[in-house]
């Protein structure tokens, strides 16, 4: 098998990677329990705004949020918006449960924050989520920090690929914007490579190197990103806008 042969997320219709990693805390396996299936993308049938919170208001899809940090701090800083993330690790679903539930353990340093209300989580496949959601129904897509899968035989596994994007453009809405971002250089030069056939569905939003060398304004950190400098990594953002 080579980088080569056909085939992607898309058509492989299998996840790979970890699914669990350490035990969970009583805390988290509680939040798991009885938070998540209260927030839970439904199992069935179309995926929209109005479904999930009543009402219309912008999208926002979160491709494998990791821990959670970047869709719970975006859900605060845009309450009228609505956010899902889908995960399919269990500990990064029970990470983000606890930033959605408020951080309530954080009260005593004076960083509590009040349960976010406007974030559905699915615990698995984002595809599978994706394409029960409307064509031009989401404002903003993200996929931050994706497992690289540096090796070539491995290349089709990457969410960045033609499939992929192709299905991301399909649900963006026209000047709804689709952000990348990673701290591995392979790739990196990968996702140039694949975005770089698809300008005719996406604008790069970028006029000089500062544009994808520093983090944008309202982009929250990620632990891997934070991790990724913490080890000298240099890390890249990418803002495009759908066409």
């Amino acid at each position: 098998m080579t980088a080569y042969k056909s085939g992607d997320p898309t058509t492989l219709n299998r996840l790979y990677g970890r699914a669990q990693g350490r035990p969970l805390r009583a805390g988290q396996q509680d939040l798991v329990d009885n938070l998540l299936p209260q927030i839970a993308v439904p199992a069935e049938g179309e995926v929209t705004a109005a479904r999930l919170f009543g009402y219309d208001r912008p999208l926002h899809f979160e491709i494998g949020f990791g821990g959670g940090e970047h869709m719970a701090a975006r859900a605060d800083m845009l309450p009228d918006h609505g956010f899902i993330g889908a995960e399919p690790f269990v500990n990064g679903v029970a990470q983000a449960l606890v930033h959605v539930s408020g951080d309530p353990h954080l009260a005593d340093k004076g960083r509590a924050r009040p349960p976010l209300g406007n974030v559905r989580i699915h615990h698995g496949d984002a595809l599978e989520v994706l394409r029960r959601i409307p064509d031009g129904a989401l404002s903003f897509a993200y996929l931050l920090h994706p497992d690289p899968w540096p090796k070539a035989r491995h290349a089709k596994r990457r969410m960045m690929n033609d499939g992929p994007v192709d299905l991301i453009a399909a649900k963006l809405k026209p000047g709804g914007e689709f952000r990348f971002g990673t701290d591995h250089p392979v790739y990196l030069q990968h996702a140039l490579m694949v975005m770089r056939r698809h300008r005719h569905q996406f604008e790069w939003l970028a006029q000089d190197a500062q544009d994808f060398l520093v983090r944008p304004g309202g982009w929250p950190e990620t632990r891997y990103e934070a991790k990724a400098r913490a080890q000298g990594h240099e890390v890249w953002y990418f803002r495009y806008r759908r066409r």
